[in-house]
């Protein structure tokens, strides 16, 4: 009995020790773990914790010297606003148009090329080149295109129209999400892509064995294998159709056509005339506006993908 009772002693005595070497290297790995993590999270902190806390502050008062707290009242205004009711009205139809079409005309030529087409590289290459290409010089090559001198209506006036004042008439949207497509297509097609060569061969076997018309098997299986892929080329052509202010501002200025007024053009002039207040609480509503639509989408993509998750 003694013997085991040493026996059991010492285990225990080993089982203790082991504890604590154990206990004391998760500790050493927590601390270098946070050594490491802790210049981005500083970072995160500086540059977008704490500005995105003063925004919250610059709206919630009359202006950033008296500081008197107003509570919603920035919010009512901005609401009230003639200028931003069209910057939303405007961006919400771009990106009603421009979003779906980017994410469906990418998928099908990413379906084409998947195909075994004759010049397949440089179809690729051709719709990939604008990610290549700088601002400015995509800005100029639409100037060349679109302006009241340029080359579709000296086009047009070959055919026997007459000329356009495309940037300053309702055909500036269209431009503008010519544009937008041209940009991101490429981008977009990549990514489909990628995602079609990851369906399971087998599967796609089976349904060619079953009989199955390519429009079935496209939307019976390609399209759920895709689910997460079209959540993800959405949320970028979503993010992308508001940064389309770049272009618009090069090729139009601070005050464009109404139609292409956004709110990147409303923030920009609250901006320069030093309107905090205005500014936060219209940035503030965007980012809701944002939160609640990406929202949307993952609920839905999780819904629609959860069969082939399991």
């Amino acid at each position: 009995m003694e013997v085991r009772v040493r026996k059991n002693k010492k285990g225990k005595v080993s089982a203790d020790r082991q504890h604590k070497y154990a206990t004391r290297r998760t500790r050493k790995l927590k601390i270098s773990s946070g050594a490491y993590i802790a210049p981005s999270f500083l970072g995160v902190v500086a540059f977008f914790i704490l500005p995105f806390l003063v925004v919250i502050y610059y709206s919630l008062v009359d202006n950033p010297i008296s500081n008197n707290f107003v509570f919603l009242d920035n919010f009512k205004n901005i609401i009230g606003n003639a200028s931003f009711r069209t910057a939303v009205r405007n961006t919400f139809t771009f990106a009603v148009v421009a979003v779906p079409l980017a994410v469906v005309l990418s998928l099908l030529l990413a379906i084409v090329l998947e195909a075994k087409l004759p010049f397949r590289s440089q179809f690729r290459t051709f719709f990939l080149s604008p990610m290549m290409v700088p601002v400015a010089s995509i800005v100029l090559i639409w100037q060349v295109l679109f302006h009241y001198n340029g080359a579709i209506n000296e086009v047009l006036v070959a055919l026997g129209g007459g000329k356009i004042d495309w940037l300053k008439s309702d055909y500036a949207l269209i431009v503008v999400v010519i544009l937008f497509l041209w940009k991101n297509l490429g981008y977009n097609m990549i990514l489909f892509m990628a995602a079609l060569a990851s369906i399971p061969k087998d599967i796609l076997e089976v349904a060619t064995l079953e009989s199955a018309k390519p429009l079935q098997t496209f939307f019976y299986i390609k399209i759920r294998y895709l689910s997460s892929t079209l959540l993800f080329v959405t949320i970028m052509s979503l993010i992308n159709s508001f940064k389309v202010f770049r272009e618009v501002y090069l090729l139009t200025g601070d005050y464009p056509y109404d139609s292409i007024y956004t709110l990147q053009h409303f923030m920009n002039n609250k901006f320069r005339s030093l309107d905090y207040q205005t500014l936060s609480a219209a940035a503030i509503l965007m980012a809701l506006v944002m939160i609640a639509i990406i929202g949307i989408l993952f609920v839905a993509e999780n819904r629609f993908g959860r069969d082939v998750e399991g």
